[in-house]
């Protein structure tokens, strides 16, 4: 085949040989172009891939022989999903204006010390400001000293027993990277033991059985997680050490699900999740369906068939609670979830006493996915930016707290209401999903609750951890204060009063305004500004990790503990809201517990 000739290919076609004549080269330049033109005119630029990931494979210790075998592996991940890739092990491409043309840096098999510190200055600016980070495997035997990093990858290595055979429980079904997988998955690797159990501060997507083999000792042995970063998305795999993985098409399906998440390709709900009780992962004891139609129960997938009727569960009424399931349509089909309505065997009758979660692609807007069917439009620009589309799985979270619903989808909440009708109540009620008819197929997996101590205002809160023997209990609920440093006399202030998500958290001289007046929760957060919460950036937990304030999601990095001897203590990390100096913007940090009055606050 033809291709279109340049003119310096032109005059090669010609001849080298300068001395030949004018003439004889133009004849022959103009029958080459004669023979170009009738091929490739005109021309077709080449197609631009979606997105850029970096692949970096530095190592400064034990270096892995699969290092070649995963870096093939990821670039025909991107061939064929529409990607481009880039593979270095030059530490220099870490820097602000390069990093800015990728979507995701890939950790592959790093060890060591492998960024100076600039380079970690350029790679935590591209995380926080929303790039997207995947580690494997020995991602995590990487930078040691390097706190941010830790928290970023969610736990350090810390050893391993010989390569040999182990189940993997696939916890959560319907992120990109496992929703391909079963409940369980038995395969060969290396198996990782880490030194803490991130489980606390990331959302677990794979566990090991440690009973399937030898040598594990985490008890709960997360394996596969995912969390939020800032702005930024992280992705960790321990998998990956032997070159056979790289050849076996269901890990190649996580790393690429993985790599997806993090470029923001594809939506998940990896806020972390603990407490759940499940009332549906295969078993459907406890539920009874109402009305006419079914669900097909496969492989912990409840699958809706003709209709309309409701599968409910009917052994508990639930009061406030945060309800999650995951759920996926084809095509344009209709489903729902109803909420807060009495038994029944009438489908009709808990729609008309309860209120439905809607799953459907195309509707008016009080009648579409995230939307209570005919009361109230999800925000449509927040839920269209963080729904999968037909085909692909979504989660819900349903918070419900006295009359308050909230709507989160893949973690991001998209609706907001309450219930004002007399007839109607969320306050107690049972809990069911939608078959609506035939044509209309939707599928749920994972369905699971958590029961919350009682009403509250908080977007997304979780029980109050019982207090330590040194601590006393949180201010009442409700309670505005400014909280003044014992050491400095100074009181906790948001930087210049912004309002802006990841504004610092400081020390400034008492004024009483608005910025520096904080509102504790039954959830154990500190408010300032009514919506924004005292947080430790990043979910972090080491020495130094800076407190900010960001959108109340519920998550430990926001809740704090008042202690009896006038420290506060940071629940996810359990370190005390510290600072180290007493100057006018000295900021605020957590720092493990000493008793200094540095770490003492008082309520002024």
């Amino acid at each position: 085949m033809l291709r279109h000739l340049t003119p310096a290919a032109l005059g090669r076609v010609a001849g080298s040989d300068r001395k030949t004549s004018v003439l004889r080269r133009l004849s022959v330049t103009a029958v080459a172009l004669t023979a170009a033109a009738a091929t490739v005119i005109p021309a077709i630029p080449a197609h631009a891939a979606a997105f850029k990931v970096l692949v970096f494979s530095k190592t400064a210790a034990f270096r892995h022989d699969s290092i070649p075998a995963g870096i093939q592996a990821i670039r025909e991940l991107g061939a064929a999903n529409d990607f481009a890739v880039d593979a270095t092990e030059d530490a220099n491409a870490f820097t602000s204006g390069n990093l800015a043309q990728y979507k995701a840096v890939v950790f592959l098999s790093t060890t060591g010390d492998v960024l100076n510190a600039s380079q970690q200055t350029a790679f935590q600016s591209y995380i926080d400001g929303g790039g997207g980070y995947v580690g494997v495997h020995s991602a995590a035997d990487t930078e040691y000293d390097w706190p941010y990093y830790g928290q970023l990858m969610g736990a350090w290595f810390n050893n391993h027993p010989a390569i040999q055979q182990a189940t993997v429980r696939n916890e959560d079904r319907a992120h990109a990277a496992t929703a391909h997988l079963g409940q369980t998955w038995t395969r060969t690797d290396e198996w990782y033991n880490y030194r803490t159990n991130p489980r606390a501060n990331v959302h677990v997507l794979q566990s090991l059985n440690e009973s399937s083999y030898s040598g594990g000792n985490m008890g709960d042995h997360p394996i596969t997680w995912c969390h939020p970063q800032a702005s930024g998305r992280a992705f960790y795999t321990g998998l990956g050490h032997t070159q056979e993985s790289y050849a076996d098409s269901n890990f190649r399906t996580l790393l690429l699900g993985g790599i997806r998440y993090a470029a923001k390709a594809t939506n998940a709900d990896c806020r972390p999740e603990t407490g759940y009780t499940t009332l549906y992962n295969g078993s459907t004891t406890g539920w009874t369906q109402a009305g006419p139609g079914s669900f097909a129960n496969s492989d912990a997938t409840l699958t809706s068939q003709g209709g309309m009727g409701m599968l409910w569960y009917n052994a508990k009424e639930f009061g406030s609670y945060s309800l999650k399931l995951d759920w996926k349509m084809t095509g344009d089909s209709n489903s729902g979830v109803v909420v807060g309505f009495p038994a029944t065997s009438d489908p009709q009758t808990a729609l008309d006493t309860g209120y439905e979660v809607q799953i459907d692609a195309t509707d008016t807007a009080d009648k579409t996915t995230g939307a209570i069917y005919g009361f109230q439009s999800a925000d449509l620009a927040a839920r269209d930016a963080a729904l999968n589309p037909p085909g692909q799985w979504n989660t819900y979270e349903l918070l419900v707290q006295g009359e308050r619903l909230q709507v989160f989808l893949n973690g991001t909440k998209i609706n907001d209401f309450t219930n004002t009708d007399p007839a109607r109540s969320l306050q107690q009620g049972y809990i069911g999903i939608q078959n609506h008819g035939s044509g209309d197929v939707v599928s749920f997996r994972n369905i699971r609750v958590k029961e919350l101590s009682g009403p509250s205002t908080s977007p997304s809160p979780s029980p109050s951890p019982s207090p330590s023997p040194s601590a006393s209990p949180s201010p009442p609920a409700g309670g505005t204060t400014a909280l003044r440093g014992v050491a400095s006399g100074r009181c906790l202030d948001v930087n210049g009063a912004s309002q802006t998500n990841g504004a610092t958290v400081l020390i400034w001289d008492c004024n009483g305004q608005n910025n520096q007046k904080w509102t504790s929760t039954s959830a154990s957060e500190l408010r300032v500004y009514g919506s924004k919460c005292l947080d430790v950036n990043g979910a972090g937990t080491a020495d130094g990790t800076s407190v900010i304030i960001w959108d109340c999601n519920g998550q430990n990095n926001q809740k704090w503990r008042f202690n009896a001897d006038g420290s506060i203590t940071a629940v996810g990390a359990n370190k005390c809201l510290s600072v180290s100096g007493t100057a006018n913007g000295t900021k605020a940090q957590i720092y493990a517990c000493n008793g200094q009055n540095n770490q003492k606050w008082t309520r002024a």
